[in-house]
């Protein structure tokens, strides 16, 4: 019987694992840096299958006969759609946040590989999406709050700089794929296959956290641990915490000024990002004729330079033990950056490897800017509940997925320009091409057009055509009337075309003005989130937790039940 017992008992338990992901103690180093990089990883592939879209933007308003004014709707109802989804998610804090991700990943996979490909038309597209983004405003609050659970605040900022750049190694994924294999000729990837890329990554990666990630127990995780060396205190605290008690009023304490404020000014300051994932693609091919391939490769420079700043910020951030420096210096480069940008965004012959550098700089300052600001939001959450750190995580998500979405919305009554541009503009380039034989013999006889032009075809004078034929020539008059929808075309749609380019560049940079705007909204919110200004301070301030830790292990009886010194010099 006993031995009955012993070989059936795993299977169950092992079955149990798909959902129940609790960790009763806090996990070693090892294990601990693999839940981070599993986290890190769902998050890359995450923003991979959710940007990718807008790489491919050209060719899915191509495929479905959208206006551009109604693809952009799509991104609005989709980033609406994702604000609510984050205050749903805010009951992480009650039910866990590994499952949101793990079965988050599932669905996106199975809607970006099967659905969105597949849509028969714009409508059913634009609910795929709206779903996609339901599920994309739950992961945004449950990943980082996995990374803050994992992480000690001496390690925060690194460790949230590593989960900063799951959206953007996804943006890096997104132009690296699509400036590869997108293209027109034979053998060349369409907008279904770089759909489909991104489904397939998303399913290999729920297959890796299916069974790989794990989360802390409540009892743990509702505490403050600022560095490793206070992992023997919270497991001795865990034992009296009531995790219900210390949700009461949760929602309540969120709603203050160093939080909904701070929330409010990272996701302005970030409106040049959102722009640079959503429309950098039309803004560069409108007004400088980049293909998608082209400019894909633009934005590269954008993201890899991103991605390294957030690493090093986040590892100098934890070294000093300071935010707000990083964030004030990161700031104040980024308004100068975006300044330059906006300012050449009317010379038409500007460079690419100008935009290039700039486009280094604007990465390396929002990098040094984000990390420090992921942490130090963390924190400023935790002095006012560490339990409610998805609650807190929940209100920034709301409030950036709303200003995303109302800046899709404005951006086309801002650049009015882009509409026609994007919508008539391939038409009427397609025109002029195949029409200007026919517009050269037009202008060479053009007193004599200007008379035909004032007669039905059927009603023209015998003189008048004699004249036409005996003037351009049986062939030329053919040329012309087998362009004649061209030109019909070029006559309705050129003027309104020629119009918007004139202005296009203009319009742009009034919205990369309300981009530094933005930026400079982002520095006065500096000031009232947590942490110290000076390293000196911050040093003084962990050295006297750390007696006040010691102090109560040895009143509870806790001994020497401090990390190891391995653990204690590795807070990432």
């Amino acid at each position: 019987m006993a031995t009955t017992v012993t070989t059936t008992a795993p299977a169950p338990f092992a079955l149990q694992r798909l959902w129940k992901r609790d960790l009763a103690h806090y996990p070693d180093t090892a294990r601990r840096y693999a839940y981070l990089g599993i986290v890190v990883l769902t998050t890359v592939v995450l923003y991979y299958a959710l940007y990718i879209q807008y790489a491919v933007a050209t060719s899915i308003i191509t495929n479905f006969h959208m206006s551009y004014r109604y693809f952009v709707w799509i991104s609005v109802i989709g980033n609406a759609v994702g604000a609510f989804a984050s205050l749903v998610a805010g009951l992480a804090d009650r039910w866990g946040r590994a499952n949101l991700v793990v079965y988050g990943l599932l669905v996106t996979g199975l809607l970006v590989f099967f659905g969105l490909p597949n849509a028969p038309d714009k409508t059913t597209y634009l609910v795929l999406f709206a779903l996609v983004g339901f599920v994309e405003g739950i992961v945004l609050v449950a990943t980082p709050a996995l990374i803050r659970d994992f992480s000690p605040q001496l390690g925060r900022a690194t460790a949230m700089g590593y989960w900063t750049m799951g959206p953007v190694l996804g943006s890096l994924v997104v132009t690296e794929v699509t400036s590869h294999t997108l293209g027109t000729g034979a053998g060349s990837a369409t907008w279904q296959d770089e759909l489909r890329y991104a489904g397939i990554a998303t399913l290999l990666v729920f297959l890796v956290s299916l069974f790989g990630l794990r989360e802390l127990a409540p009892r743990i995780r509702d505490q403050v641990m600022v560095s490793l060396r206070d992992r023997a205190l919270v497991e001795a605290r865990a034992k009296g915490l009531d995790p219900e008690a210390a949700l009461r009023g949760h929602w309540r304490q969120m709603m203050r000024l160093d939080v909904v404020g701070s929330a409010f000014a990272i996701s302005v300051f970030l409106l040049l990002y959102f722009a640079a994932v959503g429309n950098f693609v039309v803004y560069f091919a409108t007004n400088f004729g980049y293909s998608e391939q082209r400019v894909n490769a633009l934005a590269n420079w954008y993201w890899i330079s991103n991605a390294v700043a957030l690493l090093i910020a986040g590892l100098v951030s934890d070294r000093l033990k300071v935010r707000k420096p990083f964030m004030l210096v990161g700031g104040v480069g980024s308004i100068v950056v975006t300044v330059l940008f906006a300012l050449i965004a009317t010379r038409a012959a500007t460079g690419y490897y100008t935009f290039a550098w700039l486009f280094v700089g604007i990465g390396v300052l929002t990098g040094l800017t984000y990390a420090p600001w992921m942490a130090s939001f963390t924190e400023t959450v935790e002095r006012h509940n560490p339990a409610a750190i998805a609650t807190g995580l929940a209100v920034w998500g709301w409030i950036i997925r709303i200003v995303v979405a109302v800046s899709a919305a404005f951006l086309p009554v801002v650049v009015t320009s882009v509409t026609p541009l994007v919508e008539n503009g391939p038409a009427v380039a397609a025109a002029s091409t195949r029409a200007a034989p026919a517009l050269a013999i037009i202008a060479q006889h053009k007193p004599l057009f200007d008379q035909l032009s004032q007669y039905p075809p059927t009603a023209i004078p015998p003189t008048l055509a004699a004249q036409a034929v005996q003037e351009v020539g049986m062939a030329g008059l053919q040329q012309v009337q087998a362009e004649q929808k061209d030109i019909q075309l070029l006559q309705k749609l050129g003027p309104q075309v020629v119009d918007a380019q004139k202005h296009n560049p203009h319009n742009w940079q009034v919205w990369w003005w309300v981009c530094v705007g933005g930026q400079v909204l982002f520095l006065p919110f500096v000031f009232v989130m947590a942490g110290r200004w000076s390293p000196k301070k911050a040093r003084e301030d962990a050295e006297e937790h750390q007696r006040a830790v010691d102090a109560e292990l040895a009143a509870i009886g806790a001994g020497a039940g401090t990390a190891t010194g391995t653990e204690a010099g590795t807070e990432a």
